[in-house]
């Protein structure tokens, strides 16, 4: 129901957020009942949807799968890169579901404060008592804080991988930490001055070769801005072997894994001083007012094995996938998708209801096929495998 490695994090998300700790507790609950129990691929009312507002994103960071080095959405014409729905669409959406349930809502991208009406977005799902995350890269924080503060945004996920010249480095753009660092004072500054405890402000940093040495210096950009807290990402990476796999499931489900190509790299970072980086982090941090967790969280013997081994399978107790059980992804085209990197569509927000699309065929199938897999192969670095 809930990973115990997770249970820290968990716990201090309660402590912060209490009514909305105790319903995902509550429906996630409910999904491993529905997982175990019932065959027919059936799922009950989703614990969270996100939102893929926009591919367009103004960085270039290395290691990332959308934009970076190998990423493929490079290839795409410039017209599917700059297709959006339109808020109408969202705000129907939003409409339907808050009859029936309040999932969490993400807003994610791309980068999603590039979406024109971002901020009116958050408005109407908080309009509706819905929780509200939005994953940004930090670059329009400074023009957007006050908006962002007054719009109700429960949480503010900001990506940044260490302080000034090694974030500058890895995402591609100069002053953008500095930039950011304005943002987040602005966001503190409104905060304040509106007599608002919200947006939670959460720090992502993802961990690669060029920040793995240097992981502490988080610590100190999180205790400078005031996070609430700072979560060391390990790196997703997958290898040729594991794509050639994925395509007996492919053919299966007439869909494609192209997105995935964008993570067929070599990591390049050593796990043993990483295990010991992660021990001076944790060390530092005991001190600290913010909440600090590697995720996934895994053991040492884990995390060698994640870094180091080609034939790496999730520790047995994350070894099936409940994430289509619980969540969703919409596309800016309106396409459901039941994973970031997967072609395959349960449906269509702008042509189908969502109840429909939700419980639809193509949703069945997908997850009777996945819990007879229990994972698919290239799912095998995923870190929803490690959410549920």
């Amino acid at each position: 129901m809930l990973p115990l490695r997770n249970l820290p994090r968990f716990f201090y998300k309660a402590l912060r957020q209490p009514s909305y700790a105790l319903k995902v507790f509550l429906v996630r609950l409910r999904a491993y009942l529905v997982y175990t129990f019932i065959y027919s691929g059936w799922s009950a009312f989703p614990e969270a949807l996100t939102f893929f507002l926009t591919y367009r994103c103004n960085l270039r960071c290395k290691m990332c799968g959308q934009w970076g080095d190998k990423a493929v959405t490079r290839q795409e014409e410039n017209q599917t890169l700059n297709i959006s729905l339109p808020l109408a669409i969202y705000e129907n959406l939003i409409n339907e579901i808050s009859k029936y349930a309040r999932p969490s809502i993400t807003l994610f991208g791309g980068e999603p404060l590039l979406y024109p009406d971002c901020i009116r977005l958050i408005q109407i799902i908080k309009e509706k008592n819905m929780h509200c995350l939005l994953i940004t890269n930090g670059w329009l924080l400074t023009s957007l804080a006050e908006e962002l503060v007054k719009s109700g945004l429960d949480e503010l996920n900001i990506s940044l991988d260490g302080d000034s010249q090694l974030h500058d480095q890895i995402r591609g753009l100069p002053g953008l930490f500095n930039r950011i660092i304005q943002g987040i004072e602005k966001i503190n500054y409104y905060k304040k001055l509106l007599n608002k405890n919200k947006p939670f402000i959460n720090l992502q940093c993802t961990i690669t070769q060029y920040n793995c040495q240097h992981l502490e210096e988080m610590l100190s950009v999180a205790e400078r801005i005031k996070a609430n807290s700072l979560t060391f990402h390990n790196l997703i990476f997958l290898d040729k072997d594991v794509l050639e796999k994925q395509k007996r499931i492919d053919e299966l489900l007439n869909n494609s894994s192209l997105s995935w190509q964008g993570f067929v790299f070599e990591p390049s970072i050593d796990p043993k001083e990483l295990i010991k980086k992660k021990k001076e982090v944790f060390f530092k941090a005991l001190k600290k007012d913010f909440s600090v967790d590697f995720y996934p969280n895994f053991s040492d013997e884990e995390l060698i094995d994640y870094y180091c081994s080609v034939k790496f399978q999730p520790p047995v107790a994350n070894r099936r996938c409940l994430s289509p059980w619980l969540v969703g992804y919409i596309f800016p085209d309106g396409e459901f998708r039941p994973c970031l990197n997967y072609s395959y569509s349960f449906g269509n927000i702008t042509k189908d209801n969502f109840w429909q699309i939700w419980n639809g065929q193509a949703a069945r199938r997908f997850r009777i096929l996945l819990k007879k897999e229990k994972i698919f192969p290239a799912c095998c670095r995923c870190t929803e495998l490690y959410r549920y």
